[in-house]
């Protein structure tokens, strides 16, 4: 075989493999794991909720008015408006072990020996739920008390400490959901709770979604005394060089070591 052979051999290789490099990227990516949940989560509410009854809402990003920055929104997975209240569903799909309690800023994620923060859904799902009951107060048909916050988890995850009735692992959240029994809305007053909500969401679509990450980005940046690793989201912490030219200095090195090695000064 001469070189120009192999050297086609190997493009048309090339060809081939690449694709199936993009896609690997692309299925551990966070945001492809986020999708993925949010999924499952739809699946578990239409095969599991009675639709007749139960009626979802998917996507909804609304202008928040808890703080006083131009273009502030908030994004919520799921919304599911029912006679028996309006369930604000938050997904996070994670494997590992869970540890956390109601009242913590950070819940931390272990796989293996690694360990990861991330932001108490509880806490994250708060605003979601005020931006919400701020939208369904401008009109007659608002109960706040009657919102629910409902955490689902999906993925190989396991919770290793005592979680709030609300924080549910997949079918759970469902089953949380119909745990309320207490009619609070008639048939009227849902279809004005679904048409507030309609009416007061942003317009879907890439430019809605690209100004709520920005904005999100933003308010990581500005408000987090974590610094997240670039490169896999991990918590980074902050350490010292022992040895070679910068030995003293103090840099920021990600909690997954060995596994990621990226570093900020």
């Amino acid at each position: 075989m001469d070189f120009s052979t192999y050297l086609i051999m190997m493009t048309s290789i090339a060809w081939y493999l690449i694709p199936i490099i993009i896609i690997a990227v692309i299925i551990k990516s966070a945001w492809f794991k986020g999708v993925l949940g949010e999924w499952q989560v739809n699946l578990l509410i239409k095969f599991f909720l009675d639709k007749n009854e139960y009626h979802l809402i998917k996507n909804v990003t609304l202008p928040t008015v808890l703080d006083n920055k131009e273009h502030s929104t908030t994004q919520i997975d799921h919304i599911v408006v029912s006679k028996y209240g309006v369930f604000v569903v938050e997904t996070k799909n994670m494997k590992g072990w869970i540890f956390g309690s109601e009242h913590q800023k950070q819940w931390t994620q272990q796989i293996f020996k690694y360990k990861s923060k991330f932001q108490n859904p509880l806490h994250q799902n708060y605003k979601h739920v005020k931006t919400l009951e701020d939208l369904l107060l401008t009109g007659s048909n608002a109960k706040n008390h009657c919102i629910f916050s409902v955490i689902i988890f999906i993925g190989d995850s396991t919770f290793k400490t005592k979680m709030p009735e609300n924080v549910r692992f997949a079918r759970g959240g469902i089953e949380y959901i119909k745990s309320k029994k207490h009619i609070v809305f008639n048939e009227q007053e849902v279809a004005g709770v679904i048409e507030q909500i309609e009416s007061g969401r942003l317009e879907r679509g890439f430019k809605t979604n690209r100004k709520h990450v920005m904005h999100v980005r933003e308010i990581i940046e500005e408000k987090s005394d974590i610094k997240s690793c670039s490169k896999c989201g991990a918590e980074m912490v902050l350490r010292k060089a022992t040895k070679g030219k910068n030995a003293g200095n103090s840099f920021w090195g990600c909690t997954t070591f060995p596994k990621c090695r990226n570093v900020k000064k």
